[in-house]
């Protein structure tokens, strides 16, 4: 199932994709969820009442309405950096470093006060920031707590799928030579249009990943070329962390982002950056000041 967040008498509602692609809200579900974390923690409770969908009365909705599925984190998102062999190899050259492949992922988290929504306008922040830079990633909600699981089992740990633009200042991940500040300005976490439940996509995803700046071709590539997959992370991070139900996870992004580009080019005013995952859909976002 798809599920959505997206606004009703400009009020957050939640809604879930029926049969013609429209919307029916969970409310005329009887799902009293407060919110996407809410519903996720208590799928057990409410997963029942979702089999009366095609019951309901539907709507259309315009996509300018529908927002980020999970609009407030829980906790920090979880990210992996370089986290395709390309990519690995583009991040050295713009940085100037010799290349050498990692033995181990690399981690970081990124702070998200609230999502951006899928077709909403993201600011440039040029006071701080002259570098900014798209990232198209396969996301992972967790519908359960994991802790020290084996990665045979990593798949019942998976809620759902959803893209996210890791949009990125490379200026300040150069200057403070790490990511969590550089991964963090406001509105530079983008995610949508769906949360994807994890029975509607094949395990492990191997789903066709793209980037568009004002329509040109970026980014193109494929899930199945994750360096370390879902598994091997969910194994590694739950060894001694414990991952709470709704945690969310992105799993980086292949090559083709505007500063492995040569010469690099970052996202000035008035571009538009799209993101299309296989089955996930699509974000499409314009660039503006403020």
């Amino acid at each position: 199932m798809k599920f959505l967040n997206f606004l009703l008498n400009n009020e957050p509602c939640l809604g879930v994709l029926n049969a013609k692609e429209e919307v029916v809200c969970l409310k005329d579900l009887g799902i009293d969820a407060r919110d996407m974390n809410d519903f996720i923690l208590n799928y057990e409770k409410y997963r029942l009442k979702l089999e009366n969908l095609e019951k309901i009365p539907s709507l259309k909705i315009p996509k300018e309405e529908i927002l980020a599925p999970i609009i407030t984190p829980l906790q920090d998102i979880i990210c992996l950096g370089i986290n395709f062999l390309d990519h690995a190899k583009e991040s050295a050259r713009f940085k100037g470093e010799k290349f050498e492949e990692r033995q181990s992922p690399v981690y970081f988290s990124k702070r998200v006060n609230a999502a951006t929504a899928p077709y909403a306008n993201l600011y440039l922040h040029e006071e701080v920031t002259k570098q900014l830079d798209y990232e198209c990633e396969l996301a992972f909600v967790l519908g359960k707590e994991a802790y020290k699981i084996k990665a045979l089992d990593a798949k019942a740990y998976i809620f759902g799928y959803t893209i996210i633009n890791d949009i990125s200042a490379r200026d300040l991940q150069k200057q403070h030579k790490q990511f969590y500040r550089a991964k963090s300005l406001e509105g530079s976490t983008i995610m949508g249009p769906y949360l994807v439940s994890a029975d509607e996509i094949a395990y492990p995803p191997k789903l066709a990943l793209q980037s568009y700046v004002n329509g040109e071709l970026r980014q193109n590539s494929n899930t199945e070329f994750f360096i370390f997959n879902i598994a091997y992370v969910l194994e590694e991070l739950s060894a001694g962390m414990r991952l709470k139900a709704g945690s969310i996870i992105s799993m980086g992004t292949p090559s083709g982002v505007g500063m492995g580009l040569n010469p690099p080019q970052f996202l000035k005013e008035n571009d538009e950056v799209c993101c299309v995952i296989e089955n996930l859909g699509k974000l499409c976002n314009k660039i503006v000041k403020k």
